[in-house]
């Protein structure tokens, strides 16, 4: 078996998904490829720079809407963009932690280049379309983070929470609506009031 970095990368993402990030190391890496732990670091000098590696082929791999589609308003693709964002995060076990921390690399500079000039014909200038992506790009890795911090998940989580509340009835009516949402409503209702925040805002502007 010939050693590369898309085989190092693909076995890691499976070990992942079965230790999880903290118990993941290049040892135990190592030992499921069946090779000395220093034929890894010829492809990847460290932990970090395997974890890049990994984040890159997590987004290659589920995150599908990286780009806007002809005749897409912004508010379309910046919500389409960051559940397809979303979705390639949450696809494997702790990949919000995966991502945290890496930065662009700089072959997709053009990338995001070719993202602020779309922004720019919405009448959005470079700064806050920038600070929008990077807004809306943390509040989705910080929502994927605490839904994945919840695994695995226990018999009667939360019931003793959602007991206490029932003297309390404006937080009770809340709590039920959250419950029965999930992660997945209250990230769409954070979305939304990061559009509705970046409208205010343009509308202000002009």
């Amino acid at each position: 078996m010939k050693l590369d970095k898309t085989l190092i990368v693909d076995e890691a993402l499976k070990l992942l998904n079965e230790v999880g990030i903290d118990a993941l190391s290049t040892r135990l890496l190592a030992q499921r490829l069946k090779v000395q732990q220093p034929a890894l670091y010829w492809h990847f000098r460290n932990k970090r720079a395997l974890l890049d590696a990994m984040n890159e082929e997590i987004l290659r791999r589920g995150h599908e809407h990286r780009t806007p589609r002809p005749g897409e308003a912004w508010q379309d693709f910046v919500r389409s963009n960051a559940r397809s964002f979303r979705g390639a995060l949450i696809a494997y076990r702790d990949g919000a932690r995966v991502h945290a921390g890496t930065e662009a690399d700089p072959t997709e500079l053009a990338h995001f280049e070719g993202l602020l000039e779309f922004f720019a014909g919405e009448g959005m200038s470079p700064v806050p379309a920038m600070e929008l992506l990077m807004t809306i790009g943390r509040y989705t890795v910080g929502c994927v983070m605490e839904e994945q911090a919840e695994y695995p998940t226990g018999p009667g989580r939360g019931e003793a929470l959602d007991a206490a509340a029932q003297d309390y009835p404006l937080l009770r009516q809340a709590l039920a609506h959250y419950r029965a949402g999930g992660h997945e409503a209250l990230f769409e209702s954070g979305l939304a009031l990061l559009i509705a925040g970046t409208e205010a805002r343009l509308a202000s502007a002009r």
